[in-house]
């Protein structure tokens, strides 16, 4: 006879503490209220709420990436970055699963979103914000929410990420910082910037970890483009060119998007080696 696979396992846990109590369970699993009828509601919540959770523990790992790269521990911050490019692959991977359902499914639950809309996200707007993609006028969509308002004005008081970057760019070339003060504007490409970038790329074995922070930006921005692309090829595939539920576009908003760049710099410089 074999061995009982779970010989040896702890079974009472009346007085320890289980897997369940450590990760909180019963709140998480206890989260999903559909408001309707229809089966693929449940898929649509779970849906955005373990994206939710992903960009929670992204915003998580970019503060830490960027408090390292402030306090010249850039190895640290490589290994940051590289997680969040993984994150957001797997938020890729997340609309896949969404792109099951189809418009005669969705129709079936949309009524009960109300005005709720992934656009009024305030993880997903904090992250634009820690990137330095900063619209202070879409922050009047969170003053309903004190808690999440102010983690948004904490922000903006901060340098981006890609502001440290520069700083720590020009620190390193020896030449006049060029980052620019905190703003709420998105950014836009500066020559001067892209010249400093330049001279990394002309020679990368004597400005390696500059060079090396560069491409791990480039490559989250990267996997944060695929992000929103697959947004909107989900979305139209869904509900086609309707209205968004919180009023936006739709998909039509959703294609300006995707070209902002988070990064502009390190793409045009691209074009001039």
């Amino acid at each position: 006879m074999s061995e009982d696979p779970a010989a040896g396992a702890r079974m009472d846990f009346s007085q320890d503490m289980s897997y369940g109590d450590y990760l909180r369970l019963g709140s998480v699993l206890d989260a999903q209220h559909p408001m309707s009828e229809a089966h693929d509601e449940m898929l649509f919540i779970v849906q955005h709420q373990t994206s939710e959770l992903w960009m929670r523990l992204a915003i998580h790992e970019l503060q830490a990436a960027r408090t390292s790269l402030e306090n010249g521990e850039l190895r640290p911050a490589f290994k940051m970055l590289s997680r969040v490019a993984r994150i957001f692959e797997q938020l890729n991977n997340a609309w896949d699963v969404l792109r099951t359902m189809t418009p005669s499914e969705y129709t079936a639950f949309r009524p009960s979103l109300g005005k709720s809309s992934g656009f009024q996200s305030h993880q997903y707007r904090l992250i634009e914000f820690l990137l330095g993609n900063r619209n202070l006028r879409l922050m009047e969509l969170h003053r309903h929410n004190p808690p999440a308002l102010a983690a948004l004005e904490a922000e903006i008081a901060r340098p981006s990420l890609y502001q440290v970057a520069l700083s720590l760019l020009s620190d390193r070339l020896g030449e006049d910082d060029l980052s620019g003060a905190p703003g709420t504007a998105p950014r836009t490409a500066d020559d001067a910037v892209q010249n400093q970038w330049k001279q990394v790329y002309e020679d990368p074995a004597t400005h390696w970890e500059i060079y090396e922070l560069a491409e791990k930006l480039v490559d989250l921005e990267d996997y944060f483009r695929r992000w929103r692309f697959n947004h909107v090829t989900t979305v139209e595939r869904v509900i086609g060119f309707k209205r968004g539920t919180g009023g936006t576009s739709g998909v039509g908003y959703l294609r300006r998007m995707l070209e902002v760049e988070l990064f502009p710099e390190l793409w045009n410089v691209r074009g001039a080696l």
